[in-house]
């Protein structure tokens, strides 16, 4: 699983009511991305391009367990690197199947608009406007499994554990 794209760069302690605010509970999926990090970034949205690298510093994704995870995909992002990552966040990175990493030193190491390339099956990070390479801790292969098959549910659809779900 590889990623090569622009960067968009966020700072410390992300809350996942920046994400995905309140305000967006009650709307469809679609609707939500819209509000993704609309108080601290108004119009951020209509800059992303698809597959852009999200670059976090410390302790990204803290706060509620709320589905921020899911429109960050649904945004199109590529994935997250950042400097650590809350553990419930992570872990709902892995459930959307939105592909998420910590790398200590990659806060530092890329400036927003650099591009960057994030290689997580060998845990590598690359700065490829800069020509710096990190090495991150690599994701174990049934976590890169869940990502693969687009999350927790349509994986536990596959298995036959769960019926499919309605669209």
């Amino acid at each position: 699983m590889k990623f090569k794209a622009r960067v968009w760069k966020f700072p410390d302690n992300i809350n996942t009511d920046l994400i995905l605010p309140s305000a967006s509970f009650y709307l469809t999926q679609e609707e939500q991305v819209r509000f993704v990090f609309q108080a601290n970034r108004p119009g951020w949205v209509d800059q992303v391009a698809k597959g852009d690298i999200l670059i976090g510093g410390k302790n990204f994704g803290m706060g509620s367990s709320r589905p921020a995870a899911r429109s960050l995909r649904n945004l199109g992002l590529g994935c997250l690197v950042a400097e650590s990552i809350n553990g419930l966040f992570f872990r709902n990175c892995v459930n959307f199947a939105f592909p998420a990493m910590a790398c200590p030193g990659v806060d530092k190491a890329f400036a927003e608009g650099d591009v960057a390339e994030a290689d997580f099956a060998n845990g590598v990070v690359k700065n490829v406007t800069q020509g710096t390479t990190l090495q991150a801790a690599t994701l174990p292969q049934k976590l890169l499994d869940l990502l693969d098959a687009g999350g927790v549910y349509p994986l536990l659809e596959r298995e036959g554990i769960i019926a499919p779900l309605r669209k």
